[in-house]
């Protein structure tokens, strides 16, 4: 039989071999890939290698609950009527009907009521923005615990802040929206916070509400801020976010074969893409079982807005606590300059420390780095106990938000536990001061122990619960070293170096130019880190293992029954940097 080469694709030839009837679809993308060269590109970002543990699911969650807020706002938004609008109520909701309301207010109990589904899209909406905003704070958290903010992800720290901060001003306009009693007292509060800023308070207000409050601009206005001023930059700020993850590579937590130089994990396809699949879909799932049994915002229970009017007990939603707190535990400072009213009570707690915490919050990274000098790229994550002073940091912020946040419900404290409203806001004004300073000085002594206990294992081994009693009659308890893992988590950290200025004066005497800088650089840099617990160096390892030998071959004797070894676990010395296994 002979062979037809003519009909034989060549496997060692300089060209590729091509399909003899390509399909249109392959065609197509052929095309595209000639102009575009899209081919390349995604292949290897497709075969990007992204690690596994359990603590980077916080970032996706707030990804995935923003999936569910945007899907779950383009079904509201078929319904949503945004107008201020004069209507009398004629829906299925009888306590109401014939109640005079906005057609926003109609509008929602619409939805809530006679529209299929509508009220599970509507709590499942705002079940999805709680979560985004938690996760995206607990996400937040983990990332500046484990030190992932540092070199080179300053930049994508920053908008993570951002995105913060775009979240919660996306909620306050989105339950801002029904009009209801509950979301225009909060509009109410807005005007009254922008009626304080000194000169031209009342001017914007004025030029948002369109004339005098409520007017019957707002909630149109904030309904074009909600649905597509916010959730485009959003949406730019999240694939800006992705897209540095992408280029930096993901961090990952020391272990054997971790370097700063690789990442080890799954590839994107087929793996990572199936998990990230599969959590989207439980994120949904969880959102939807409490959004279809768990209440939330009964804009029908509070009724439609009257300016004259203010629910007792109304709360913002929990993000927005804070600022609530604050102003109501500042005391009812007033001062009149050049005729002016500057209303510090409402300045200081609403207008000036939201914002500043906020900057505090973004120059974390810069500022640690100027303290340390660290230039270096950074890919492996630390432990928060190797980080004391910025562990006791962040605690310290957390301390005073957690503060705050309780004082938004002084109210509901008094009620609930039969205290005096004033004695529990006596006790805030105290404590927002004093208990974040108390968080600091117990966290960061907490880390220092940690520290502590971990240079014992190195050096002593775990206890075994074995005790051994002497010939002289003494107890003591058996150590057996830890493995080699253990040990590499315990040494995988750096020896903090402590800034010192060498000279702040020349020759002659003259003060060197920036030497106050510099010198206020050494006592940071030795307040943060010169009660730090360093990790043993090689030859104090080796002595300690060799004593430990030492013991046990005095103990064991010549009966080897028990079957315990003692084995040398590799560790590394702290003048060495990370090594694989």
């Amino acid at each position: 039989m002979s062979l037809d080469t003519s009909k034989v694709a060549s496997t060692n030839g300089s060209t590729p071999a091509t399909a003899s009837k390509p399909s249109k679809i392959g065609g197509v993308a052929g095309w595209a890939d000639d102009r575009l060269g899209l081919a390349t590109a995604m292949r290897k970002n497709l075969r990007k290698v992204f690690p596994d543990h359990w603590s980077f699911m916080l970032g996706e969650i707030a990804l995935w609950s923003f999936v569910v807020l945007l899907l779950s706002g383009v079904f509201l938004t078929l319904w949503f009527n945004p107008s201020m609008g004069e209507v009398h109520y004629e829906g299925s909701y009888d306590p109401l009907r014939g109640i005079e309301m906005s057609e926003a207010m109609a509008s929602t109990l619409n939805i809530s009521f006679d529209v299929r589904g509508g009220l599970l899209m509507r709590q499942m909406h705002h079940w999805a923005a709680m979560i985004f905003v938690a996760s995206m704070m607990v996400h937040l958290l983990r990332v500046y615990f484990t030190g992932a903010h540092r070199k080179p992800r300053e930049l994508n720290w920053v908008i993570g802040c951002l995105l913060l901060l775009l979240g919660t001003l996306e909620g306050f306009t989105g339950y801002s929206l029904p009009d209801d009693l509950l979301s225009g007292t909060g509009v109410r509060a807005a005007d009254g916070f922008l009626k304080a800023t000194p000169v031209v308070g009342s001017y914007m207000s004025f030029f948002l509400f369109g004339g005098e409050f409520p007017g019957d601009q707002i909630i149109p206005r904030l309904y074009i801020v909600h649905v597509l001023l916010i959730p485009g930059l959003l949406l730019g700020l999240i694939a800006a976010h992705m897209l540095l993850l992408v280029y930096h590579k993901h961090t990952q937590w020391p272990g054997p074969g971790r370097t700063e130089q690789n990442v080890v994990g799954f590839p994107m396809l087929p793996v990572y893409a199936a998990k990230a699949g599969g959590y989207f879909f439980i994120v949904f799932g969880v959102t939807a079982i409490m959004g279809g049994l768990l209440s939330i915002n009964p804009v029908w229970k509070f009724g439609p807005y009257d300016p004259t009017k203010v629910t007792a007990g109304s709360q913002p939603d929990w993000y927005m606590g804070w600022p609530d707190g604050l102003l109501r535990i500042m005391p009812g400072w007033e001062s009149v300059i050049f005729g002016y009213t500057i209303s510090w009570n409402v300045m200081i707690p609403i207008l000036i420390v939201p914002p500043l915490m906020l900057v505090v919050l973004m120059l974390l990274p810069f500022i640690e780095a100027w303290i340390t000098g660290d230039k270096r790229d950074h890919h492996l994550l630390q432990r928060p106990r190797n980080a004391p002073t910025r562990t006791a940091v962040m605690v310290s912020l957390m301390t005073f938000y957690g503060l705050a946040w309780a004082a938004g419900g002084n109210d509901l404290l008094a009620i609930t536990f039969d205290l005096s409203i004033n004695q529990i806001t006596y006790f805030m004004r105290v404590m927002i001061f004093v208990g974040p300073a108390i968080a600091f000085f117990i966290t960061r002594r907490w880390c220092i122990s940690l520290q502590r206990h971990d240079n014992e294992k190195l050096l002593h081994g775990y206890e075994t619960g074995v005790i051994m009693r002497s010939a002289e009659g003494g107890y003591t308890e058996r150590h057996l070293p830890i493995s080699e893992t253990s040990a590499y988590t315990l040494t995988a950290r750096d020896r903090d170096e402590i800034y010192s200025v060498d000279g702040d004066t020349d020759a002659n005497g003259v003060v060197a130019p920036g030497s106050r800088v510099q010198a206020l650089r050494a006592k940071l840099s030795k307040a943060s880190f010169g009660h730090n617990v360093q990790k043993p160096t090689a030859e104090e390892l080796a002595e300690a293992h060799a004593h430990a030998q030492h013991d046990h071959e005095l103990e064991a004797g010549d009966d080897h029954s028990t079957g315990h070894e003692l084995h040398g676990s590799t560790v590394q010395s702290v003048d060495e940097p990370p090594r694989a296994r």
